[in-house]
């Protein structure tokens, strides 16, 4: 048939469908089939894929370069139509490459798979793990369960307690001195730091082990000095061992010494102190040894094994990597307590579990099967990042950024910075992610998504009376969507996230992405209103002798007393002297040749509120007023 008398049976077709659906419309109308005609739609009212199509017409006509930017722009963001499969990688040691004319093989995947598949059989492999199991236990005990519960310590743990823990005088935290106590400290506690400032005397404290004092021939600290770390200072054990000592208790001391040694500095006091502490070699205490870093060498080398020689099914392997990484933090690098409390990590255990299979279906499983030819390419690029990721509290160590908090990233040196470079990077590399999805034709549905994720998240952050905090097992959440795809960035990216994922839930546990601000403040300020002081440098008459100087301040407003605050609350010297409702301290009690340093709080039913910064009285009697804010 002629091409221009070609018969277009598909349109007959529609022309009769639309005049059959006319005539039984007026038929329909006269027997009232259709209701009321005010409710009918208008006969010629278009359907919005027509009004958009007009839209889109009356766009292109007015702006014709404008529509043609965003065209390309809208075709380039939907990427190929139909969508498509990114090719599987192709091993990198398992291929022939050509370089200037010669062709040339590695063929290390191939004979590592020949030589090892003799050690694939399921029997071998449910052996090996239950080796794995009892090996594992025992080291487990030969950790924590070897010397009594109570002789373990945490890289926090003190004598005294900062501000007015120790209430009035010290009352709580007594005895002050002939006391000795055998303990044993977990290793890698010098990197354990303050996260809120602490005042020494006049001098603020932040981000560094609390050392107060060991300077003197006798290494005396004060006691509110982290007692592992001034063990390690004092040389009675190495940082990465840990280990055990006796810490004996010596009373008041007077000028606090400053030191520097193994790595950690401490600062002086100049003043007195009631309660002191000194160390010594301890007799009593066996198997003092962190095993930490052992048990790190065999699960590193297990998981090694895992790729290279016994080659599960990809899904094994998968949970194989999630149980000796939530295990090993739980146990080993960063336990919640000491020893580790198994009722909180088996707490999180099932819900980590969930979460990780999560992880499987919406990207493992396009991932790590493709490497199935490539064991020793495969063990590189998922191990590396996975116990990068595993030992965050190690490999982030150096990065001033602790708590994803403004007030935290404000404080901490270089933070702001550090903040900007993280950004930065991340930038790279989700733009390159994006790049990739692209290329199959699912970034609209990814973009989609995150942007809605994205505005939950910002409704979040604005609830009312909470504040945001994104901990970095909800980072690994966020972004595993977006990296399931056949690439090797994306095995990469599969592992970092799979650690980092879980070490915060194994050392942290599910914490909120909602908290108050108490529960972020920490020993931190609160906010609370402060009082004044009425003693000031112009009040102040150095000529009258100390024992009969007294130091005033102003009374409480009504505003602040409508708040509840019933009395005040005063330190000297770093420890709460007075609680009550006068207005006056009396300085009879001092020496004379030493400085003292004065922090006044109002107080509610005894307990206080933040302090002020200190004000000073040095020996000369020079006083220096207080700065502006709380301590």
């Amino acid at each position: 048939m002629d091409q221009g008398l070609r018969y277009d049976s598909s349109r007959e077709t529609t022309v009769r469908s639309s005049e059959e659906r006319s005539k039984f419309e007026v038929e329909a109308s006269e027997q009232g089939l259709y209701g009321p005609s005010s409710l009918r739609a208008e006969p010629h009212s278009p359907p919005p894929s027509t009004r958009f199509s007009r839209l889109t017409d009356s766009f292109r006509i007015r702006s014709p370069q404008l529509y043609n930017v965003a065209d390309r722009t809208v075709k380039y963001i939907r990427g190929p139509r139909p969508k498509v499969d990114l090719p599987s990688p192709v091993p990198l040691l398992g291929r022939t490459y050509n370089f200037k004319g010669r062709r040339f093989t590695i063929a290390l995947e191939p004979v590592i798979i020949r030589f090892t598949r003799p050690l694939t059989t399921t029997w071998l492999f449910a052996l090996l793990v239950a080796a794995y199991i009892i090996s594992f236990s025992f080291l487990v005990r030969a950790q924590w369960y070897t010397i009594p519960a109570s002789s373990f310590v945490g890289c926090t743990s003190v004598y005294w307690t900062g501000d007015a823990g120790c209430g009035l005088d010290g009352s709580l935290c007594a005895p002050f001195s002939n006391s000795s106590f055998d303990f044993r400290c977990p290793a890698q506690c010098s990197s354990v730091v303050l996260q809120n400032p602490r005042l020494v005397g006049d001098e603020s404290v932040d981000f560094v082990p609390l050392l107060v004092g060991g300077g003197d021939i006798q290494k005396t600290y004060r006691a509110d000095s982290f007692i592992c770390a001034s063990a390690v200072q004092a040389g009675l054990f190495s940082d990465s061992t840990g280990g055990c000592a006796s810490v004996n208790l010596v009373g008041n001391f007077t000028n606090y010494l400053p030191a520097t040694a193994f790595g950690l500095s401490s600062i002086g006091f100049p003043s007195v102190f009631p309660m002191s502490f000194r160390f010594s070699p301890s007799n009593v205490l066996t198997h003092c040894i962190d095993l930490r870093t052992p048990a790190l060498a065999f699960n590193i080398l297990i998981t090694c094994l895992l790729f290279l020689i016994l080659r599960p099914k990809a899904i094994v392997t998968w949970w194989c990597l999630v149980c000796i990484g939530f295990w090993h933090i739980a146990l080993f690098s960063q336990p919640q307590a000491t020893p580790p409390p198994l009722d909180v990590a088996f707490g999180a255990f099932l819900p980590a579990l969930f979460v990780c299979y999560g992880f499987w279906r919406v990207a493992v499983r396009f991932t790590l099967p493709l490497f199935a030819n490539a064991p020793f390419e495969a063990m590189i690029l998922y191990l590396a990042p996975y116990w990068t990721g595993v030992l965050t509290n190690l490999t982030m160590d150096q990065i001033p950024i602790d708590r994803l908090t403004a007030a935290d990233i404000k404080q901490q040196p270089g933070g702001v910075v550090a903040l900007v470079i993280i950004v930065l990077i991340l930038l790279v590399l989700v733009v390159n992610q994006m790049r990739v999805i692209r290329k199959t034709g699912w970034l609209p549905y990814y973009l989609g998504w995150y942007i809605l994720g994205g505005l939950v998240t910002m409704v979040l952050a604005l609830a009312s009376g909470l504040q945001f905090r994104l901990h970095h097992y909800i980072i690994s959440m966020a972004l595993f969507p977006g990296v399931g795809f056949p690439t090797r960035l994306s095995a990469i990216y599969q592992g970092f996230l799979l650690g980092m994922f879980l070490n915060g839930v194994a050392a942290f546990g599910f914490d909120s992405i909602l908290q108050t601000a108490a529960s972020l403040v920490g020993d931190g300020t609160t906010g609370s209103p402060l009082p004044t002081l009425l003693t000031n440098s112009t009040t102040y008459n150095a000529s009258i002798a100390l024992a009969n100087q007294t130091i005033s301040w102003n009374g409480m407003p009504t505003a602040i007393a409508t708040q509840g605050w019933n009395g005040f609350a005063l330190l000297v010297d770093d420890v709460e002297v007075y609680v009550g409702t006068a207005l006056n301290y009396s300085l009879a009690a001092l020496e004379a040749d030493l400085p003292h340093f004065f922090r006044l709080a109002y107080a509610m039913g005894g307990t206080p509120g933040d302090f002020t910064m200190p004000a000073t009285l040095w020996p000369n009697g020079t006083w220096v007023d207080p700065l502006l804010g709380a301590s």
